[in-house]
Parts: structure tokens; sequence; C-alpha cells
């Protein structure tokens, strides 16, 4: 019997794949729906201090091998959002939720994660890498000092597992050995590439923002490479997120070295049961190469 359960920082799942943020992680409605598509864990909608709107429309475009949104971190803040978690922990009992926040600081981070942590969440995921949100994100990820401070401040200011979300850097060996030291209880690689599309007719760029981050199948070559070099570098765990569609493409980031993998545009792509149909395909490919469990394989590419 195959069996793919595996864990992060002591938080156990029955299977590897995490709802990835920003992708139908924004209510309690939604949140529990995404468990019963049969993900093992899923992390919320990315949350800051105040309500924010994010940016003007058009926010999402269609492009031939991927997707590419300018949503500009739009969200109720964590005030608001508090209500949606205590309303979904009446729902989802004992399922792992992992709390999304993203500042300007790493004081601001600090305050989320206590609001967070209060709240009951089962972990932290820091945003250091949003592509589209100046001052936010991967303007504080691409600095590994920064992005070491503000793991640093969280860990000190909580009692829980915090999870650094990179951006997909040139020097990503660089910045994960940075937030481990800080204190990071795993990596998550990577977040969407920042990308652009102009419209021909119209000589203007498609985003309102003009600028946007790129996901999907065009990037799973990039978060590979990702994952693989910090898989190299690091000793705490990697979870591996970038064009994850298939059952194949799981598995891959697997060899390279994810414990666990976080997917959202596959939704898109695959529809709503997306998660069910990857984890079934992982099991008839693991049953196909005499694999029993997720954990002999994973780094195996580095044998």
């Amino acid at each position: 019997m195959v069996s793919l359960k595996t864990s992060v920082a002591g938080i156990e799942l029955e299977n590897p794949l995490i709802l990835a943020s920003g992708i139908l992680g924004q209510t309690a409605s939604t949140i529990s729906n995404m468990f019963k598509a049969g993900f093992g864990g899923v992390v919320t909608k990315s949350i800051g201090k105040d309500p924010r709107s994010g940016h003007p429309n058009p926010t999402m475009l269609e492009l031939d091998t991927g997707l590419l949104n300018a949503m500009g971190l739009p969200n109720q803040g964590i005030d608001s959002f508090e209500n949606e978690l205590k309303e979904l922990f009446s729902i989802v009992s004992g399922k792992p939720i992992i709390g999304s926040i993203f500042a300007s600081n790493s004081s601001e981070f600090v305050d989320l994660a206590e609001r967070m942590e209060d709240i009951g969440v089962h972990a932290l995921e820091l945003n250091l890498s949003c592509p589209h949100a100046k001052g936010y994100g991967a303007a504080i990820g691409h600095d590994t000092e920064t992005a070491g401070t503000s793991v640093l401040e969280v860990k000190n200011a909580v009692d829980m597992p915090v999870f650094a979300k990179l951006p997909p850097a040139d020097n990503i060996s660089e910045i994960a050995q940075a937030v481990e030291g800080a204190g990071a209880d795993a990596i998550v690689a990577i977040n969407t590439l920042k990308a652009m599309a102009i419209n021909l007719e119209t000589r203007k760029p498609f985003l309102g923002n003009k600028v946007g981050g790129y996901s999907g199948p065009a990037i799973k070559p990039v978060g590979l490479r990702c994952v693989y070099e910090s898989y190299q570098t690091v000793d705490i765990p990697v979870i591996g997120c970038g064009g994850i569609t298939t059952g194949r493409d799981a598995l891959e980031y697997v060899l390279a070295g994810a414990t666990a993998l976080e997917i959202g545009s596959s939704i898109y792509y695959r529809g709503k049961d997306a998660p069910r149909k990857i984890v079934e395909e992982m099991k008839s490919i693991m049953e196909q190469q005499e694999i029993d469990k997720l954990s002999d394989i994973i780094g195996a590419v580095h044998d």
C-alpha cells in the first residue's frame, strides 16, 4: 500500500499537497471546500495588518503556458480575517491551517504573527516573495539580511513553526541559508516570477499594474532548480511550489528535495478536484516503480 503521508516541522499531512496562498483561501467556506477536494493542508490568503484593495483591473491574464496576475495582495486585514478563521476551525477541526502574512517591515510581521498564533493557526508562512506589490514580498525576500531579520524577529515572538516563502532568485541558496540561520522551520520555493504581457493593438501592457506574477506549467523548471539548490544548502524541509499540475510533476519536485508541495494554478487547469487527481497519479506512478513511501525518494536525485 503506497503511503503519501509526510511531515513538515512537526505538522503531519495525510498527503503532501498544500493549497498555495492566494487561491481560494480567503473565506471559511472556500478553505473548507479545499480540504474536501483532497488537500492535505491549506495556506490562507496572504493577510496584512489593514484592509487592502489591491491593484486596478485587469488583474489576470491567461497566456499560452501559464497565468499572469497582478492582484496586489488584496485582503480584508487581520481583524476581519480573524472571524473567518474562527469559523473555519469550527468546521475543519484538526486540519493543518497555515496562516500566510505579509508586511513591509519586521515589526509588522511580528504583530501579524502574534495575532495568527492567538487565533490558532498551526504554522505561519511569511510572504517574502510576492513580485508585484511595492514594498512587500520580494522587496524583502531578495535581500538576505532583511529576510533573515524578519524571520528571526517572528521566531522570537511566537512559539510555532515558521515557513519562509522565497522568490525565484538566482542566489536562492544564500537566501535559504539566511532564513535557516534566523530560525525558519521550512522553506517554500517558489513564488511567481515577475513578468508582463503587452497588447500589440493597444500598445499597452495587459495588466493594470503593468507587471505581475507568472505561474503555471511554464515555471516548473525554475521551481525545480530552486528546490534542488535549496535542498543542497539547508537542513530544514523544503516545500516545492511552481507549475505542479500532474502527479509526475509532483514526484519530480520530491526527487529534487521537496518534503511537501504547494499547488495553486493547477486548480484553474484541472478543476477543484485537481489535488485528488494528482494524488491518484502519484500513487499510480509509485506503485509502478515499487515505491512504498514518499519519504523513500525525497531528494533522491541528489544520491
